[in-house]
């Protein structure tokens, strides 16, 4: 164990000593993003709604960054009670439920009018029932981003100009349209991607545009492409046992403060990524937004080996959610 994870430990447990004299429950909630993204200031506003909605009987604590654990770590500290919440994206449980892979097909699910429709919808249970098979109970969909920005120090304009480029990929399904183009993808957790782009381990990288800059990109990338290339949410599920002993009027005012962040989430994930594409602009970096011919160029050769491929990792379930997504 590192030493920065045994201060993370310790800040928990410190927290923990702290709030238990002042809230009659607490949700540590960790997360992978930094504070300047987006995300964490939303988590931040659930936060505060949670306390005052409860009189500060329901602590909500905000462990960013990888502070409290991994990414990976997330899933099985939740399930196991070492924490009470975290956020993951969708995708990051790809390989163990395909089925939350779904938004990751290419240029399929980043119609907003579809999004906005997600909550509570059949394709949102069919989801929600499998995170508790896999022992997390989820509360909120955060809507993420539906604008992907691929950087590289060259143009990558068209499919063509990705054969030979180290990309940073997602997951293996997600990796299977970069790899039908000729990039060869490596899975790499996000806070690593920059000293690997600097590095030179890595060629390019594609994430969300917001992410590009609150990452910084901007100084080890010099051009850029925006499409809406697919759509990924940042979920927030917590620990069934924590949830089941709040009282019922704590757990109403949980999910009222968790609606209330997911609708405020469109609006700032639109406007952080119109900012983040002038900022990235205004830092120098040579950014193209594709449009609506070149989407569909790119969605000929990349969405069909997705699609196909999502199919097979999701034999039972996986076209049912196809057909209830196109029903939002």
């Amino acid at each position: 164990m590192t030493p920065f994870r045994r201060l993370g430990l310790a800040a928990l447990a410190i927290a923990l000593t702290t709030t238990l004299a002042q809230a009659q429950s607490v949700m540590r909630l960790s997360h992978p993003v930094p504070t300047g993204h987006h995300i964490h200031k939303l988590l931040e506003g659930f936060a505060a709604d949670v306390k005052g909605a409860t009189n500060g009987a329901v602590e909500v604590q905000i462990f960013p960054a990888e502070q409290a654990a991994k990414a990976n770590e997330n899933h099985p500290s939740v399930a196991r009670g070492g924490i009470e919440a975290a956020s993951s994206t969708n995708f990051q449980w790809g390989n163990t439920i395909p089925e939350m892979n779904v938004t990751v097909i290419p240029y399929y699910f980043t119609d907003l009018k579809k999004i906005r429709n997600w909550f509570d919808s059949p394709a949102a249970k069919l989801l929600e029932a499998k995170l508790e098979q896999r022992g997390v109970k989820n509360i909120m969909w955060l809507y993420t981003t539906r604008s992907t920005v691929f950087t590289a120090n060259k143009p990558l304009l068209k499919p063509d100009d990705f054969k030979g480029v180290k990309i940073r990929g997602l997951n293996r399904l997600a990796d299977t349209a970069l790899t039908a183009i000729g990039a060869a993808p490596s899975a790499m957790a996000a806070p690593e991607v920059y000293q690997a782009l600097q590095s030179g381990v890595l060629d390019a990288a594609l994430t969300d545009v917001s992410a590009g800059v609150s990452r910084r990109f901007f100084e080890v990338q010099k051009f850029g492409t925006v499409t809406p290339y697919f759509m990924v949410w940042y979920h927030v599920y917590v620990n069934p046992a924590w949830w089941n002993k709040l009282s019922p009027e704590h757990r109403e005012a949980v999910q009222k403060a968790a609606r209330k962040t997911e609708l405020a989430a469109f609006d700032l994930t639109e406007a952080t990524a119109a900012a983040a594409v002038d900022e990235l602009k205004k830092r120098g970096m040579n950014l193209h937004v594709n449009s609506a011919a070149d989407d569909e160029t790119w969605k000929k050769s990349m969405q069909k080996p997705v699609l196909d491929e999502f199919l097979k990792a999701a034999p039972s379930d996986g076209q049912k959610l196809l057909d209830a997504i196109d029903k939002l």
